[in-house]
């Protein structure tokens, strides 16, 4: 069983990985052993982060990508494959959050959140998967959300809503075209957990009272508490779960 999770010589891309979430879930594929590609524009966070990571043990290989740019998407796979030789791991990560009440969501923060939170990411798998089809292996994890498949009372989060909607429907998709390539594609869907995003909506006390009333365990999320699905996801313990959304939101789907 020990053997089950264990990530040794798998090479695993994490976009979004210069902080937050992305960061928390490169680290823990690296604890399990994989070599490490770290996406983002902010390249200087990216080479502290490889830092930290190089501690664990482990490869890690910082790459600026700005993934509303596809020729930058392109060029990342060419430098991923070129340094390690294979991509094993997509952990298709990066998004954003802009909140305002539907009948007042001027057209570019509508046309932002569509860019980043759906066209990235289906464009994003789109290039590894096309690496992944050739090697007839791929462990895919998009970043959905609670709300790919709930809404929330008192937040306007229709815009929010639609995209990690679409990308709980992507994910699926993606899974019934390519199980024939030994590739697999599944979601994990995070309730709220602290991040640059997320920060000043959670130190809201309002905030709070909403969680206290919509999420059975009374809290957000924790570092490390997404470490477990993303390891799952990405190694053979999943060898016969593709297309799925995994909701670590404390109960908060389950009501």
């Amino acid at each position: 069983m020990s053997t089950l999770f264990d990530l040794t010589g798998k090479v695993a891309a994490v976009t979004g990985a210069s902080s937050g979430l992305g960061l928390q879930m490169a680290k823990a594929l690296a604890r399990q052993g994989a070599d490490v590609a770290l996406l983002a524009r902010r390249i200087e966070k990216l080479h502290e982060a490889k830092a930290e990571i190089e501690k664990i043990g482990v490869r890690c290989l910082p790459v600026q990508c700005d993934v509303l740019d596809n020729a930058q998407i392109t060029a990342a796979v060419k430098t991923i494959k070129d340094h390690y030789g294979k991509i094993d791991i997509l952990v298709n990560n990066a998004g954003i959050g802009l909140f305002a009440p539907a009948e007042e969501t001027p057209d570019e923060l509508w046309n932002k959140m569509v860019d980043m939170n759906l066209s990235s990411v289906f464009f994003v798998a789109r290039e590894f998967g096309k690496e992944m089809v050739r090697n007839k292996y791929g462990k895919i994890i998009n970043t959905g959300s609670i709300h790919s498949s709930v809404a929330m009372s008192g937040l306007p989060l229709s815009a929010y809503c639609s995209t990690k909607g679409a990308v709980l429907m992507m994910t699926k998709a993606l899974a019934n075209e390519w199980a024939k390539y030994n590739i697999t594609v599944n979601a994990i869907g995070p309730a709220y957990f602290p991040s640059e995003m997320t920060d000043a909506v959670i130190s809201d006390p309002a905030f709070q009272e909403v969680v206290k009333t919509y999420c059975p365990m009374q809290r957000t999320g924790r570092e490390g508490e997404l470490d477990g699905a993303v390891v799952y996801f990405a190694s053979d313990a999943s060898s016969y779960t593709t297309g799925q959304l995994l909701s670590i939101d404390g109960g908060w789907t389950a009501i």
